[in-house]
């Protein structure tokens, strides 16, 4: 496998190994290469099986790491070609990684291509949003010509520095793997406070002693694919693992302890200590910018949008591993940052208009995974700032410069925070989502014409993390804004599109979409016509039927919709019959539809409403949503008839 994270096997002679044994043991049994002896209930709903993997940690101490991986996996067809590639991440400043090779077997388990470390794309990290970074990555793919075929990877991590000492991942109900056998040992020196998590299983190491040093080795064998459920699972709640920390570390030269979120946060702390102010002059100037403001969360707000209209997100990674922000003055004078240095430059300011603020660090995510209040690890990937006023916490998210004031989205919602405080590091709970705050209204005008053509005029008003797609999609080509509308909200193909970007006003953002069809008439048959009685649908998810769901099903967050529908019929038309309303309930949410005819002004008006309460679903509850969703499919297809005046 790849890096820390492997998927396992081994046999019972390779426990015996000596700890930085040979990495590659050349004795192993030639079934392992072999695709015929893969038992047969490990074939089942896999592409990969993992048929050997041993990794090897040895920690002598802190920020003193050496990692041996070999690993032999069977891919059986297109769908597990990503078992074909090596990716090592590495720093050249603090590690290197040799004895690096991949071998390639037939099914018969016959040698056919042989890669060095020499052979491997050797770049920087940088990517996406990233434009400065130590970091590199060693890169090397094989192309598949035959399935069956194994691919053997063998290398060795020597770091002298670390945060997290790594983790041992087992099973991923998401990535069609079995695992035939696989061994982790840790080989670590009692003083360094080695301490592990189990994640999603309950599996137990061994442990003995060799020369003064502590080993914990585990163990599996013969794990079967876990079929992937229906999407609404976040990795980490399905992902079998084995988490492993260090009370005491080193990274980047400067040494830390992790015994407790405390003294974590202290050293976190430590690296904002010198670079949080701006210069004595420009304080002052920011002070005096804010004094006429009455009071400090006004102020806040009026710091937070200066610093959005005038700084922009670039992402940083150099330095002590990317942890250390760059000093306020810098960012100050430069105008962009990475979230960690808008963060302490949006602390500088407050701290400049006499507001206290917290640096926090968060792992970001839709529906990522929270913090364990019992077991203090470095998962972490964001920063956000915490302002702790009286009775009205208020959190900033200071990379989107487009963000209403106070308002986090799904990206850092509903898990714990870090907060960075003078006395170090307290876990603190992120704002949950509200459905009220994630909304998108919609006001539609739609003439039919007699020849079965229409023109509709879209008005949709949205707020939360609707807000930021729809902000996201104003800046988008026609095409793109088209075929998103036409997937997510089912819009018809239109013969012409415009999507007029409307102002942003108090945290609503507008859309104003006109549209026209040659064709909008479902069904002409006679004197009559059939409609779809709206322009778009609130609500395009249906689910699969299964017999018994295992996970909880997650969302990316709760929320509400609205739609009106105003229908012009044309001159010399009335309606034959309107759709019946609809009213529909689950546990978590309910769906309604009503429908009016106005003769006096030959308008139909349909107003449809959807709630979802809550973004996680209880795995006992998916029969219920999924006959839910399917009746609200069902209900956004009845049809509007309407019919020519005789």
């Amino acid at each position: 496998m790849i890096g820390r994270l492997i998927k396992g096997f081994a046999f019972a002679g390779v426990l015996a190994l000596p700890y930085l044994a040979i990495a590659q043991d050349k004795n192993l049994p030639k079934e392992y290469y072999q695709a015929a002896a893969i038992p047969d209930s490990l074939k089942k709903d896999a592409h990969v099986v993992t048929r050997y993997s041993y990794q090897e940690i040895v920690i002598k101490a802190p920020g003193r790491e050496v990692i041996k991986t070999h690993d032999i996996t069977t891919i059986l067809d297109e769908k597990g070609d990503k078992a074909a590639q090596m990716i090592l991440p590495y720093n050249k400043k603090f590690g290197t990684i040799d004895d690096v090779e991949m071998r390639v077997y037939n099914a018969n388990g016959q040698l056919i291509k042989k890669y060095k470390k020499s052979d491997m794309y050797d770049h920087s990290a940088v990517g996406g949003e990233t434009v400065y970074t130590d970091d590199r990555v060693l890169l090397l793919e094989h192309t598949v010509a035959t399935y069956p075929c194994t691919i053997e990877t063998v290398y060795v991590e020597d770091n002298n520095s670390y945060m997290n000492v790594g983790s041992w991942k087992i099973s991923d109900a998401t990535d069609d793997n079995a695992t035939q056998l696989s061994i982790c040992k840790v080989v670590v020196n009692p003083a360094i406070g080695f301490r592990y998590k189990n994640q999603n299983t309950d599996i137990k190491p061994e442990k003995s002693t060799q020369d003064g040093m502590d080993v914990y080795t585990w163990q599996v064998q013969n794990l079967k694919a876990e079929k992937t459920e229906e999407s609404g699972v976040p990795g980490w709640l399905s992902t079998k693992s084995v988490e492993f920390a260090a009370d005491k570390f080193e990274y980047y030269g400067i040494p830390g302890q992790m015994n407790n979120w405390q003294n974590y946060g202290k050293w976190i702390g430590g690296l904002t200590a010198d670079v949080n102010s701006l210069s004595p002059a420009r304080a002052a100037e920011v002070k005096a910018m804010t004094d006429t403001i009455k009071n400090d969360k006004d102020k806040a707000r009026f710091l937070y949008h200066y610093m959005q209209q005038n700084m922009r997100y670039v992402s940083v990674q150099l330095g002590i591993g990317g942890l250390k922000p760059f000093p306020a003055t810098f960012v100050d004078e430069k105008k962009y940052g990475d979230c960690k240095a808008l963060v302490n430059y949006m602390y500088a300011l407050l701290k400049a208009a006499g507001i206290p603020s917290y640096y926090a660090v968060v792992q970001a995510g839709t529906n990522g995974q929270p913090a364990d209040p019992a077991f203090t690890y470095d998962s972490f990937n964001h920063i956000i700032l915490c302002m702790p006023m009286k009775g009205d916490t208020t959190w900033l998210e200071c990379t989107n410069m487009q963000q209403p004031f106070g308002k986090l989205g799904s990206f850092t919602e509903n898990r714990n925070a870090v907060l960075i405080t003078e006395d170090g590091g307290k876990l603190v709970n992120t704002p949950r989502s509200q459905m009220a705050e994630n909304s998108l209204d919609g006001l539609v005008h739609l003439r039919l014409f007699a020849d079965g053509s229409a023109k509709a005029n879209i008005k949709l008003q949205a707020t939360g993390d609707d807000r930021e797609l729809y902000t996201e999609l104003a800046a988008q080509k026609a095409d793109f804004q088209k075929s998103y509308l036409m997937k997510n909200l089912k819009i018809k193909q239109p013969s012409v599109f415009e999507l007029k970007d409307a102002p942003d006003v108090g945290g609503v953002k507008e859309t104003d979409i006109e549209l026209e069809y040659d064709s909008f008439c479902d069904l002409l048959a006679g004197n009559k016509q059939f409609y779809r009685p709206s322009v778009l649908d609130l609500w395009s998810n249906t689910l699969k039927d299964t017999e018994k769901r295992k996970y909880d099903y997650y969302f990316d967050y709760p929320m509400q919709k609205s739609c009106v529908t105003i229908i012009d019929l044309p001159q010399d038309f009335d309606v034959e019959s309107l759709p019946a309303d609809v009213s529909l309930k689950f546990t978590y949410g309910d769906y309604q539809a009503s429908y009016k005819y106005d003769t006096a002004k030959n308008q139909v008006t349909s107003t449809t409403h959807f709630k979802l309460n809550d973004q996680v679903v209880p795995a006992a509850k998916y029969a219920e949503m999924q006959a839910y969703m399917e009746n609200i499919a069902k209900a956004q297809n009845r049809k509007l008839v309407i019919k020519r005046k005789s």
